[in-house]
């Protein structure tokens, strides 16, 4: 099991239990269907809130949960299961709560007799429950509202700066559910510990879409630069961008990524950095022609341009024990190995590396150039084009590095691809924990 799957699976868990503990009580004593039905909409509700809750401080990028989780891929791939879990779990909090009203009109449920609500005597509950009506219409809307949002972001058709634009509206309704959950959850449950944690991760999760809402994401890590040169290489629809930065710069570690920000109605994106740290202020970044944005990138980019860099991110850094590592660079994702060499280029670290570029197209410059690179860092590269050389599988990787099992594996391409190695050498005995793979993905 990795981290991202003890994560969620441990949020949902601890949640569940937490409930149980508070609803002890109540499951003990229900005794009809809508005894069962309210159970379920308070279990279905704290669930989803506790996922969402989750998601939205994911959102704002903290660099703590970063180091914990292994990068900021691991981090928007839990973001993205939460964000999942949470929508599927609002579906069925609003069936539960809508469902048997729709069941007693059509005459199939007898309406139940509800007594006068017992008398609270604290008095923000009594508030509470005096504003239940709203609250209730509050949390359908932002229900309705949320599904569209979330939709927009999973349906990968919808162009990148439609999401962009909205997703960061999901902020603002999430607000609308935390103040639904806020007014709703049982009373009773306050007083448990599953009351403490709700609060807290409500607390949090507003803070986060304020942050969010007044887009102060990613503020500190913030610099100004210019274009200084723009590259096309035609062969394999790349564009190179050397930047230089305007203000200082922490550096960066080879294999890491920021976000560029370079026209306003796109807003940023996250490309990884093609270039070893010198702390002179340059960055290049190399950009595939993947969708209507990046095909269009070398043409409306130009020498002299504003740009801001937003970084870096990531922990894909090439550590490990091992003395031995095999690289797998698949189209694309041969960048964070150009960074990579770079660096060893001018400080070596005594391991023995192999890397293999898998690529269907071709540009001639753009192998001389990663040929050169290698062997300055004294990486042994293999490029394997797909028309000319077949696709590098499990079994001829084994082939052409007898000691593979004692190296530690990074591939950073197509995600099918990058699977299927993974399986394949796991099954022939590679430790789960010597394959590392950049997950990246912003939907």
């Amino acid at each position: 099991m990795n981290t991202i799957q003890r994560n969620f699976l441990g949020l949902l868990l601890g949640l569940s239990l937490l409930w149980y503990a508070a609803a002890a009580g109540d499951l003990a004593r229900a005794a009809n269907f809508f005894a069962w039905r309210n159970l379920l909409v308070q279990y279905s509700g704290v669930l989803g809130m506790g996922m969402m809750s989750v998601a939205m401080i994911l959102a704002i990028r903290p660099a703590w949960v970063e180091s914990h989780l292994g990068g900021l891929d691991k981090m928007y791939r839990l973001h993205k299961w939460l964000g999942i879990a949470g929508l599927t779990l609002a579906v069925c909090h609003w069936l539960s709560a809508k469902g048997p009203k729709w069941l007693v009109g059509w005459g199939w449920l007898e309406r139940p007799v509800r007594g006068r609500p017992p008398e609270q005597s604290f008095e923000l509950f009594r508030f509470f429950q005096s504003q239940r009506g709203l609250a209730e219409q509050i949390g359908e809307w932002a229900f309705y509202a949320a599904v569209l949002l979330i939709a927009i972001a999973l349906i990968k058709r919808f162009p990148y700066r439609g999401f962009f634009k909205t997703h960061r509206w999901l902020a603002l309704i999430y607000l609308a559910l935390a103040a639904h959950a806020l007014m709703l959850l049982n009373f009773a449950y306050w007083a448990s510990p599953l009351g403490i944690v709700s609060g807290l991760m409500l607390g949090a999760g507003c803070v986060g879409a304020v942050f969010s809402l007044s887009r102060q994401i990613g503020a500190g890590r913030k610099v100004a630069g210019t274009v200084d040169k723009v590259e096309q290489l035609a062969g394999v629809g790349v564009t190179a961008i050397d930047i230089k930065l305007k203000e200082p710069w922490a550096g960066h570690q080879a294999g890491q990524f920021a976000f560029l920000s370079m026209h306003a109605d796109e807003g940023a994106h996250p490309f990884t950095i093609a270039s070893a740290w010198q702390g002179d202020g340059r960055l290049r970044f190399l950009v595939k022609a993947l969708g209507d944005y990046t095909r269009t990138l070398a043409a409306r980019l130009q020498p002299g341009d504003a740009v801001t860099v937003e970084g870096p991110y990531g922990r894909f850094n090439f550590a490990g024990t091992a003395l031995r590592q095999i690289w797998i660079g698949g189209g694309i994702g041969i960048t964070p190995f150009v960074a990579r060499m770079q660096s060893l280029a001018r400080e070596p670290d005594g391991r023995v590396v192999d890397l293999f570029h898998c690529t269907s197209e071709v540009d001639e410059i753009a192998l001389q150039r990663l040929a050169a690179d290698a062997a300055a860092a004294g990486v042994r590269l293999h490029v394997l084009i797909d028309a000319r050389d077949g696709r590098l599988s499990g079994e001829r990787l084994r082939a052409e590095v007898p000691d593979w099992q004692a190296a530690d594996v990074w591939f950073c391409g197509p995600a099918p691809f990058g699977d299927a190695m993974r399986r394949d050498l796991l099954a022939h005995g590679l430790p789960a924990g010597r394959f590392h793979q950049e997950l990246f993905a912003m939907r």
